[in-house]
C-alpha cells in the first residue's frame, strides 16, 4: 500500500514538474543568477515593482483571446500602435500628466476597435492558425503605421509642434519626449517602504483590470467565449455566434493593449516612434508563458508570476554575464535568446500534449469499440 502511495505521489510530482517546467526552469535560472549578479534585495524589489506596474496591464490583455480559444494574440501590437498614436497627439497638443494619459487612451480606443475588427475578421478566415496569422498581421500593420507616422503626419494629419516633426517638415521624430508625463500615474499616491517605491495608483488600475476579467468570465459573453474556446462546432450548434464572439475577444484585447501601452510609455518617459511597439507582443507573450500559461490556458496568477520571473531574469542576466565572462553583452544575448526560446518551448510542449491527448483518446475509443464487438 505504501509503495502504491509513493508511486502515485511520484507520478503527481512528475506531472506537476512537466506541466510547470518553464516556471521551474526560470526559478532555477534566477536562483543561480541573483547571487552572482551582486544586486541588493532592495534594488531587485524596486526594479520588479517598477516593471510590474509597467507591464502587467499589457500582459492581462492577452487573457481574453486565450479564453476564446484563439491562442496567444500577437496582434496585440496593433493596440500598442494605437496607444502610441494617442500619445503622439497628446505630446503635440502639449497635454501632459494624467489628463494627457486619459486623452491618449481616448484617442487610442476607436483606432484599437477598428484595428481589432480588421484583425478579428482576418483570424476568422484562418481558424486553427490564429497565432501565426496575427503575427503576420502585426508586421503588415506595422508597415501602414510607419507610412502614417513617417509621411502622413504633417501633410495630411496636422502636427503643430516642431519639436515632434522631423527637420524636413513632416513625419515624426525617432524619439518623442514624454518627460512632462513621465511616471505621472506611478508617482500619484506612490508610497516608499524600505527604499522600495510602490506605485499604488498603477497597481489599483491593474487590480481593476483583474477584477474586470474575473467578472467578465461570469457574464453571458464570457461564458460564450469559453464555450467557443472549448469547441466551436458545439458552440455554434448551441446558438452562439462564433465568429462575432471571436471578433469581440480580439477587439477587447486590442483596446486593452492600447491602454496598457499608454501606461507602459508613461513609465518609460519617451516613445521610440518606430520601434517601441515591435517587440512588445513578443516580450508580453514570453512573460505570460514563463508564468506557466499555455496556448489554451492562462490565468491572472500566470501574469504576475511571469512578470516577476521573466523580468527578474532581464535584470540580473547582463550583470551575471559580465561577472562570469567579462562581457555584459553575453547577458543581453542570453535574455533575448531565452525570450524566443521560451515561446518555442511552450508551443512545442503544447503541441506534444495535444498529440498525446489525441492518441490516448484514440486508444480509449478503440478499446470501447473492441468491447462492443465482443459483446
Amino acid at each position: 500500500m505504501k509503495e502504491k502511495n509513493k508511486k502515485i505521489e511520484g507520478n503527481r510530482i512528475l506531472e506537476f514538474a512537466g506541466n510547470n517546467s518553464v516556471p521551474i526552469m526560470f526559478v532555477i535560472i534566477c536562483a543561480v543568477c541573483i547571487p552572482v549578479s551582486g544586486f541588493s534585495p532592495g534594488y531587485l524589489l524596486n526594479e520588479i515593482m517598477t516593471r510590474l506596474g509597467r507591464n502587467a496591464f499589457l500582459i492581462l490583455s492577452l487573457l481574453i483571446p486565450i479564453m476564446a480559444g484563439m491562442g496567444l494574440n500577437f496582434g496585440m501590437t496593433l493596440g500598442a500602435m494605437a496607444g502610441q498614436i494617442g500619445l503622439i497627439f497628446a505630446a503635440d497638443w502639449q497635454i501632459w500628466g494624467i489628463p494627457g494619459m486619459v486623452l491618449a487612451m481616448i484617442i487610442s480606443i476607436p483606432i484599437s476597435i477598428l484595428l481589432g475588427i480588421f484583425c478579428g475578421k482576418m483570424l476568422n478566415m484562418a481558424k486553427g492558425r490564429e497565432m501565426i496569422t496575427s503575427y503576420i498581421i502585426s508586421f503588415f500593420m506595422n508597415g501602414i503605421y510607419q507610412m502614417v507616422v513617417l509621411y502622413m503626419m504633417g501633410p495630411v494629419i496636422p502636427i503643430i509642434h516642431s519639436s515632434i516633426k522631423l527637420p524636413r517638415g513632416y513625419g515624426v521624430r525617432n524619439t518623442v519626449s514624454l518627460l512632462h508625463m513621465r511616471q505621472s500615474l506611478d508617482n500619484l499616491l506612490a508610497i516608499h517602504i524600505g527604499g522600495v517605491k510602490i506605485p499604488v495608483l498603477t497597481l489599483i488600475v491593474i487590480g481593476l483590470m483583474c477584477l474586470f476579467i474575473v467578472w467578465f468570465r461570469k457574464t453571458k459573453l464570457g461564458q460564450d467565449m469559453r464555450a467557443v474556446g472549448q469547441d466551436m462546432d458545439v458552440a455554434g450548434d448551441a446558438g452562439i455566434k462564433v465568429e462575432r464572439t471571436r471578433i469581440i475577444a480580439i477587439v477587447m484585447s486590442t483596446v486593452c493593449a492600447g491602454i496598457g501601452m499608454v501606461i507602459y510609455l508613461q513609465n518609460m518617459g519617451n516613445i521610440s516612434t518606430y520601434s517601441s511597439h515591435t517587440q512588445i507582443g513578443m516580450f508580453c507573450i514570453a512573460a505570460l508563458l514563463v508564468g506557466g500559461a499555455s496556448v489554451d490556458r492562462a490565468s491572472i496568477g500566470n501574469v504576475f508570476l511571469g512578470v516577476i520571473l521573466f523580468h527578474l531574469m532581464f535584470i540580473v542576466a547582463p550583470s551575471t554575464g559580465a561577472k562570469i565572462t567579462g562581457d555584459s553583452m553575453i547577458g543581453e544575448y542570453f535574455r533575448v535568446f531565452i525570450s524566443y526560446g521560451v515561446i518555442t518551448l511552450a508551443l512545442i510542449m503544447y503541441e506534444t500534449k495535444k498529440r498525446r491527448a489525441k492518441s490516448k483518446a484514440g486508444q480509449v475509443l478503440k478499446l470501447a469499440q473492441g468491447e462492443e464487438e465482443e459483446n
